[in-house]
């Protein structure tokens, strides 16, 4: 008897188009930012200390504009149809980030399928919460922060055992969560990761490229 698939994703650089996180951090801490990510990009710096840093370079004054940074940035074309798919084969959909949850949220809250709005089809939004009460954020431990990640992903896919898991992503913050899972799909950094880890995995565009494949 096969497993019911359980589907998590990444967000930035995923779901959406462009960069979302990443792109608000190089707009608002550049320094910090120009100086962390090549570090964490080559596996130098753990994700948990190399996103803390950043996050804490930021004033609490400028929070809107962090969460507020992906409010007219595209989703990867498919996304909703994608999204659609799997809520009509009761199929779990778990967004899974690296960066700031409420970001994530704002741009879920702003979309819909199929007259419905989207967040009542996601399964469960977990990414990295933070703090404002000080001159700068502050990043307090986390719910499901590990040894080298703020956000553990698969500490989180552990909560939906007895599935099967598939994991869609798109670089560093995708790798523990890629080699876990039963199933991946991987484009642009990610790729290269798991080539290096000797992980399979499937090679997308878009996400009428995971649904194909899904539908086969």
């Amino acid at each position: 008897m096969s497993f019911q698939p359980v589907v998590f994703c990444d967000f930035d650089g995923t779901i959406t188009a462009v960069e979302t996180f990443a792109g608000m951090l190089k707009a608002l801490a550049p320094e910090v930012a120009a100086r962390v990510m090549p570090e964490l990009y080559a596996r130098r710096m753990t994700l948990r200390d190399g996103v803390r840093e950043m996050l804490e370079a930021l004033p609490s004054d400028r929070y809107a504009e962090v969460i507020g940074y992906a409010d007219n940035k595209p989703v990867r074309e498919g996304f909703l149809e994608f999204v659609a798919f799997l809520q009509e084969r009761e199929i779990p959909f778990v967004i899974v980030s690296g960066g700031v949850r409420a970001m994530v949220e704002r741009v879920v809250n702003r979309l819909e399928v199929k007259g419905q709005p989207l967040r009542n089809l996601v399964t469960e939004i977990v990414g990295v919460r933070v703090e404002t009460d000080g001159e700068f954020l502050r990043v307090p431990p986390q719910a499901f922060e590990g040894e080298t990640e703020l956000v553990a992903k698969v500490r989180v896919m552990e909560k939906y055992s007895g599935r099967e898991w598939v994991a869609i992503g798109d670089s560093v913050t995708d790798i523990n969560m890629a080699i876990a899972a039963n199933r991946v799909f991987a484009r642009d950094r990610l790729l290269d990761y798991l080539e290096t880890e000797g992980k399979s995995c499937i090679p997308w565009n878009n996400f009428f490229d995971i649904r194909d494949r899904f539908s086969q």
